[in-house]
């Protein structure tokens, strides 16, 4: 229904596509407009969801911060990096949040979905999720709910090299949110991200966090799926991220299939 759409208070309020302003989209009852600030203008959204194609993506991205949305969405994958070097810092600059891109997006059961997970799969509950994957996310999910454990917010940051959002940062909401008992972080190879994030759990998170590195039996130096998800160096393994998480005071899954026992293992 249009390459951009925006949400207010948990509704699609507006669409963005070039050239179709003026008409109408999901049965009618949403206008599309030609531009970002044009949709911002008319209806006060604060939300900008992306599904622009990947050659005119971090273009979309940069409008909408440019446009004063104060949060930016964006599922596509396949962004050339060199273009998020640009819109990454873009967007900080302007006081924005980005999460992604290549991501689902996020989830608050019972509030607001803002991207493609599965909501129905959710309950609301006091467990935070972080994960590049997409699929890990729904499957930790389900495993929460099959535990017993509803969800305080799911957040699917993206496996690209360059993302708006990073599990640090998240780390520090969610260790700040006095709805979330403990969080979910998923990662896999390739990068730091998981190694510096540790770290700062170690350093800096009361809030239990629970993790589990994806891509074990990955062959070293070859990419698997993510953009980002290629190991260069020896501590960027697996099995490494998972021994450093150890080290660092996280509660280590060692299959994807024990994401939801573990986290029943630490909070009872």
């Amino acid at each position: 229904h249009g390459n951009q759409c925006h949400e207010y208070g948990g509704n699609v309020v507006g669409g963005v596509t070039p050239g179709k302003g003026g008409q109408t989209a999901l049965d009618s009852n949403v206008p599309v407009f030609n531009s970002c600030a044009q949709a911002r203008d008319a209806t006060g959204a604060n939300v900008s969801l992306i599904f622009v194609p990947a050659p005119f993506a971090a273009d979309a991205v940069m409008e909408a911060a440019a446009a004063g949305i104060e949060l930016i969405v964006c599922i596509t994958e396949g962004i050339p990096v060199a273009d998020m070097a640009i819109a990454a810092p873009f967007v900080r600059a302007r006081g924005a949040r980005l999460i992604g891109p290549n991501c689902p997006g996020l989830l608050t059961p019972g509030q607001a979905k803002c991207g493609i997970m599965p909501g129905h799969i959710a309950k609301k509950g006091r467990v935070g999720v972080i994960s590049k994957s997409g699929t890990l996310t729904y499957e930790a999910v389900h495993q929460l709910c099959c535990e017993g454990y509803g969800q305080s917010t799911c957040i699917g940051i993206g496996g690209d090299p360059i993302i708006g959002t990073t599990m640090i940062e998240l780390l520090d909401m969610f260790d700040q949110d006095p709805d979330t008992d403990a969080v979910v972080m998923i990662g896999e190879i390739g990068g730091q991200m998981e190694i510096e994030a540790a770290q700062h759990v170690r350093d800096s998170i009361d809030t239990p966090v629970i993790g589990f590195i994806a891509g074990r039996t990955a062959p070293a130096g070859r990419r698997m799926g993510h953009a980002g998800a290629i190991v260069s160096g020896a501590d960027e393994s697996a099995a490494a991220k998972m021994q450093i998480m150890r080290e660092c005071g996280i509660s280590v899954a060692e299959s994807p299939a024990d994401i939801g026992s573990t986290v029943k293992s630490v909070l009872g």
